[in-house]
This record gives structure tokens, sequence and C-alpha cells, in this order.
């Protein structure tokens, strides 16, 4: 067994590491404020081809690997959770059904854009009710000679209202249950589209997550993504990898709470010496570092497995389900560590652990992974 990054993934780890520090950290405490959309620096990451890392270099994409792009999401979020979900949405929710499931026409219409980070792509499956019954969807979608017609409303989308091109879930056929389901390419400014309100958060301040609406909103036949009744098959496919990215990111937001407790342990002197001395606080960080350590590599395996072109569902399961709790736990001991202080704004570990809270709930909540995991092991019952 390798467990050895290769050349190329160490340096795209090294680049992004070296961006986060210089580009976001002196501004992320202002990000988080102000709950301003970060555009100065989502410019700068597309300067650095990093909204398109995984898609291939003939769609306008980087040619990485699904692991160097793990490395990057992690890398990221480290520093900032509202850029890292930001980055992850538009690549592993936005880019990647289009590049999966679009045809070559579509792909060379909407990738090179997005995948260059002209643009922003957004994933609109979530509605009021519809969450963890993601076959619930009511937005509808009626043909209508060359055209498709939606009507309905999508919540909680990462990026929906600055997003220039959204997949959206309608219901095509109500009798057919979840062959029912197709996903359509909408343009911004395409009449009869509009965002709502962006929602006021917990966390992750300095990413939007957006009402959408859709009234008598026509489509192109042309942009339907894939055959009428794929649409379930094709979000559940996107969700598996999904759940790789928000595995990376809680990964991120961990280590920085991990990095943060022992540059402060080291410096808070208690009783005439540093608490890093107690044996208390050593057990609390060495049980955060072994719990990132295994998350890292149950990450790291699922994006491997990804790249392999097999099947990965349990592992990303797993993958999201471990790292995002792992994180959360983490979060709490770098809080604990820090005392009174880890509960001011002035120190990161407040911020990071609001914004890892999203990472148990975000492409599935934790209940939902344990389902899908017990029916992959269990099989027919």
């Amino acid at each position: 067994m390798e467990f050895e990054l290769s050349e190329e993934q160490q340096m795209i780890r090294r680049m992004v590491r070296d961006f986060a520090e210089k580009e976001i950290r002196p501004v992320t405490r202002e990000i988080d404020a102000r709950g301003e959309f970060p555009w100065e620096v989502i410019r700068k990451m597309a300067g650095l081809g990093l909204l398109g890392l995984p898609i291939p270099e003939q769609y306008g994409g980087s040619g990485a690997d699904m692991v160097s792009y793990a490395l990057a999401v992690e890398e990221i979020s480290r520093v900032s959770g509202s850029i890292g979900i930001t980055m992850a949405a538009h690549t592993s929710l936005g880019l990647y059904p289009l590049y999966r499931f679009g045809n070559e026409e579509q792909k060379h219409k909407y990738l090179p854009r997005l995948a260059s980070g002209q643009g922003l792509a957004a994933f609109g499956l979530t509605e009021p009710e519809a969450g963890s019954d993601a076959g619930g969807v009511k937005t509808t979608a009626v043909q209508d000679g060359d055209h498709w017609i939606l009507n309905g409303q999508k919540t909680f989308i990462t990026s929906g209202s600055v997003a220039d091109v959204v997949i959206i879930a309608a219901l095509t056929d109500r009798s057919a249950g979840t062959r029912g389901i197709s996903n359509f390419i909408v343009e911004k400014g395409t009449p009869g589209f509009r965002p709502g309100r962006d929602e006021e958060k917990m966390g992750l301040k300095g990413s939007l997550t957006s009402q959408l609406f859709f009234e008598d909103c026509r489509v192109p036949k042309s942009n339907l993504l894939g055959l009428v009744g794929e649409g379930f098959k094709q979000f559940l496919i996107t969700l598996d990898g999904g759940r790789i990215s928000i595995g990376a990111m809680a990964l991120g937001l961990a280590q920085g709470a991990l990095d943060a407790a022992i540059k402060y342990s080291k410096e808070r002197v208690q009783f005439g010496q540093p608490i890093a001395r107690f044996q208390a606080i050593q057990w609390m960080i060495a049980d955060m570092a072994t719990e990132i350590e295994a998350a890292r590599w149950m990450v790291y395996r699922a994006a491997w497995m990804k790249d392999k072109g097999g099947r990965f569902t349990k592992e990303a399961a797993m993958a999201k389900l471990y790292a995002s709790e792992a994180a959360e736990r983490a979060c709490f001991k770098a809080i604990q560590i820090h005392g009174g202080y880890g509960y001011m704004k002035e120190y990161d570990v407040e911020r990071i652990y609001r914004d890892n809270r999203l990472t148990t709930i975000g492409e599935g909540t934790s209940e939902i992974q344990r389902l899908v995991i017990a029916r992959q092991v269990l099989g027919d019952v």
C-alpha cells in the first residue's frame, strides 16, 4: 500500500497553503464580521485555476485528480470555512454534474467559463419540504414545444444568488416517483428565474446560502441534463462526490482548530507554566490529532477511489460522517483549551466552531450518512 502523496499533489498542497496564508488569512475575520461575499479572494483563486481543479483542461479546468482537489479544499478550509465551502459547492455540486452528465455541446458551452472561474456554478436540489428526503422535490418542469417551463422554489442553495449557472432538480412526471425527476441547466437572467433572500446563518458568514424562485421559467429543451427521468440518479452520484469535499472541508477546519489549540497551549501560562505541560491539555490535543489523522486518510482514500473510477458511495459517506463529527469534537476541545478566550471573537476557534457545524448537515446529515452506510454494509434485509 502506498501512503505517499505524489510530487504533483504535494506541490498543489504547498501552493494552496501558501495562497491561503497570504491572501485569505489576513481577511478571514473581516469576511466573518461583515458577512459579505469575498469576491476579491474568489477572483484570485480563479487566477490560480482553483475553481476548476478536477475538470479536464480541454474544458477549461486544471486537470488535477480528486485527491489534489480534496487537498486544496482542506487547505483553504483550514483558513476559511466560508471560502472552502464556496469552492466545494462550485466544483463538486455545480461543475461536476455538467462534466459527468452533460453532452459535448453543454460541456463546451458552460464548462470553460465556469471552470476558469469567470462565473460560479450551483446546484439546486433542496426545497422547503425536500431536505433529507431528496426525492420529495415539488418544483415542476412541463414541456412546452422547444422549452421546459419550471415552477417552484429552492432553499439553502450555496452561492445561489451569485451563480451564473444553476443545475435544478424538477419533477417531470409526478406518477413516476424518483424516476420522474430530471435536472436542468438554468442560466442567471433567464426570465422567470430570480433569487430570493440570502439566509442569515450561524457560521460561514462569507458564503451565500440562497433561496431561488421559478415562476413560469422557460428553459430551452437543450438545457435538459442527460435524459428525462435521470435526475435522481444524477444527483445521488453528484452527492457522493460532494461528500468527499465536505469531508475535506471538515478536515481543514479541524486542523485549523488543532493548530490554534497547540499554539495557544504553548503561550498560555497558568500556575507558573504553559498549559501545554498539563496532562489534561495534552490528552485533549492527542485525541484531536489522532482523530484528525484518521479522518484525513478516510477522506483521501475516498478521493483516491473516485479517481480510480470504482464505486465509492460507502467510503464517501464514511469519510464525510467521521471527518465532520471528528471536527466537531476537535472544535469543542479547541475552545475548551482556550477557556474563556475561546468564547470570544478575538480568537479564531470561536469562528471555526460555528463554521464547522454545517459539515454534519450539508450533503446529507450525519443521520443520512449512517443510513447510506448501513444500506451499503447490510445489503438487502
